[in-house]
């Protein structure tokens, strides 16, 4: 599995102002998000959930060669038997939940459960982050900028409320693609950003490699 923009983005956008001990990646895939944290962070318990095999295998393989692998530890469930059977709470949840339509599938199954929201319904992901959610944290997720008033107004119903934005074009020109968006159990005045990956191809803003620099080899 490739690691995408998106999740690059969120690993290094997700706020730890509040010096999370403990955090949840929900849909780790390959572990990227987790990997991120851990290097941004304190964080002694980084947890993370992934239910597909191959995928489980290469994230636990990544958290072992990694040099927080002692923080990280990667769970082989889903959601649902996960937030039935801890007990804990995390301090910041992060996800990178699949959120394509039924339109998009392929022919491909596993890809499909990597991508797709019926693998991971939004109200599904939201019920088990605010279970799972200690009572001063963050949930931190990205999704369709289409999805964001939707994913708001379900969040609400679970007493998530909105705290940060960061909306995401491609270049200068194109349609919000992306809204990034960190949850708590408080209301606020919502901070909400703009951010810009590309000015052309392959020419990034300054402001996408001041939030991404410590993640890329070659920028």
């Amino acid at each position: 599995m490739k690691i995408g923009t998106d999740g690059v983005l969120l690993g290094a956008w997700s706020s730890l102002e509040h010096q999370p001990f403990s955090i949840l990646d929900i849909g780790a895939g390959t572990g990227i998000l987790s990997l991120m944290l851990a290097q941004r962070s304190q964080a002694e318990i980084i947890d993370a959930i992934e239910i597909d095999d191959e995928a489980y295998e290469q994230c636990v393989d990544n958290f072992e060669q990694s040099p927080w692998g002692d923080r990280l530890f990667c769970y082989h469930a889903s959601l649902d038997e996960f937030t039935e059977e801890i007990e804990d709470t995390y301090d910041l949840i992060i996800s990178n939940p699949p959120f394509y339509s039924e339109n998009y599938k392929t022919d491909n199954q596993q890809r499909d459960l990597a991508r797709f929201q019926d693998a991971m319904p939004f109200t599904h992901l939201l019920n088990s982050a605010s279970k799972l959610l200690s009572e001063n944290g963050v949930f931190s997720v990205v999704i369709p900028h289409q999805e964001e008033k939707h994913f708001i107004e379900l969040a609400s119903k679970v007493a998530l409320y909105p705290n940060k934005i960061l909306h995401v074009k491609g270049t200068p020109d194109s349609e919000i693609k992306r809204s990034l968006i960190d949850f708590s159990f408080k209301k606020s005045t919502i901070n909400t950003s703009e951010l810009i990956i590309e000015t052309s191809r392959h020419n990034y803003t300054e402001d996408y490699k001041n939030l991404t620099k410590d993640f890329y080899l070659k920028m």
